[in-house]
């Protein structure tokens, strides 16, 4: 199966060697290619490429970021990948979150990124090795964040309001729990409402799952 590839980059020389290495490689065919964002947004979902070689500083005008938050809803059969030069963890995260299912950068060599095309053309998710190590620690890092978080909100409540989210988290109703406990309905209400109020939530489940961790 052959893969159609579309390129979009402003500068001359990396636009040309990019479709030089696609133009010389079996199981790869070069639709077209365009240097600004206004020429991407009005040809490709006309040209219809299985894959966009994407940069993302364009020039004058909108970025390549830009181009692949407007085409993805409209065409989610489409897959971005960031060729690009910037390694830095904002943009990385936005051009993800636009819609790019890989991100390589310019420095990749040409067996590498013909790898990576043909990995997205897959169903996967190529990343060069440095993007990848950028990824995995700022999952980490928000990881961290959300355990201490967590701990934080959890330690805000009273044993005994504790004690009322394990039951409920069993399925108890608000008299059940009453019984159980020995007070009345009502208080366990108040100890509930105490209890979403801590932790920012606004019923049982959201409750019970933060408070599990989950």
């Amino acid at each position: 199966m052959v893969i159609t590839v579309c390129i979009v980059e402003d500068n001359k020389d990396i636009r040309s060697a990019l479709e030089q290495i696609i133009q010389m490689s079996d199981g790869y065919t070069l639709l077209a290619t365009y240097s600004n964002a206004q020429e991407a947004l009005k040809n490709i979902p006309f040209v219809k490429p299985d894959i966009v070689l994407m940069d993302i500083n364009l020039g004058e005008g909108e970025n390549g970021i830009y181009c692949v938050r407007h085409l993805k809803p409209e065409h989610p059969e489409i897959l971005f990948m960031m060729c690009t030069v910037y390694e830095d963890d904002e943009k990385i995260f936005e051009a993800l979150s636009a819609g790019a299912s890989g991100y390589i950068l310019k420095k990749t060599a040409p067996h590498k990124l013909l790898e990576a095309i043909k990995e997205l053309h897959e169903g996967g998710a190529p990343m060069s090795s440095q993007i990848a190590r950028k990824v995995v620690a700022a999952f980490q890092h928000k990881q961290r964040t959300e355990n201490r978080v967590h701990e934080k909100s959890l330690n805000l409540l009273t044993n005994r309001e504790k004690e009322i989210l394990e039951l409920l988290a069993k399925g108890l109703l608000y008299k059940e729990i009453a019984a159980q406990l020995f007070i009345s309905p009502e208080t366990v209400r108040k100890h509930v409402y105490h209890i979403y109020e801590k932790l920012h939530v606004n019923n049982r489940v959201e409750a019970i799952n933060k408070f599990y961790g989950r």
